[in-house]
């Protein structure tokens, strides 16, 4: 196990955090599930073949700190989840917002891609001053993947596209994924497999 996902357990509480579920087949998936909107009902996908030492972040739940940022250029903002997990090779976070329909503009986007970046630094921070782990989710040691999907669970589904203009390794390269299949998404795609 590694033990900087343990430090999170201890960190985070429960009801922030999505447990991974076994499949049918043995292999772990999570689902992602968001509140829905006025006219909206909650929506979610699937992420599979999810290594075993992983851990998923509702960073959403984060509060944005308006009582003492002005917010002016998104720094209030969080995507919806954070993944951080190993399989085996390389450590991975994978910063992840959804949206329901094909709503939100890009610069929204980034900024709350950057905002879940900011709480996880947050964490970084407070494990390595009140737990005294100095390499606590050391940058070097983590690929860091940032991913949009939208379009989720529409009737009348486009067809299924995976949008990467180059390595997803910051937000203004996100990953961009449209309708989502029910089955869902594979780990090894918003990781990037040939990376």
């Amino acid at each position: 196990m590694n033990s900087d996902l343990d430090i999170l357990r201890e960190l985070i509480k429960d009801e922030a955090l999505v447990t991974t579920k076994e499949g049918w087949n043995g292999k772990n998936f999570l689902e992602l599930k968001e509140r829905g909107g006025r006219n909206t009902s909650e929506y979610k996908i699937k992420i599979r073949n999810i290594p075993e030492d992983t851990i998923a972040i509702k960073s959403d739940m984060f509060p944005p700190p308006r009582n003492v940022f002005r917010g002016n250029r998104g720094e209030c903002k969080r995507a919806d989840f954070v993944i951080i997990a190993r399989d085996g090779e390389r450590n991975w976070i994978i910063y992840i917002e959804m949206k329901c329909g094909k709503y939100g503009q890009e610069r929204h986007i980034k900024q709350q891609l950057q905002g879940s970046r900011c709480f996880v630094d947050y964490c970084r921070i407070v494990a390595r001053t009140f737990w005294r782990k100095p390499g606590f989710l050391e940058e070097g040691d983590y690929q860091q993947r940032y991913v949009s999907v939208k379009n989720i669970g529409m009737d009348k589904r486009p067809s299924r596209t995976i949008r990467k203009p180059s390595l997803h390794d910051c937000p203004e390269n996100m990953l961009k994924i449209s309708a989502p299949r029910s089955k869902g998404i594979w780990f090894k795609e918003l990781v990037g497999a040939a990376n």
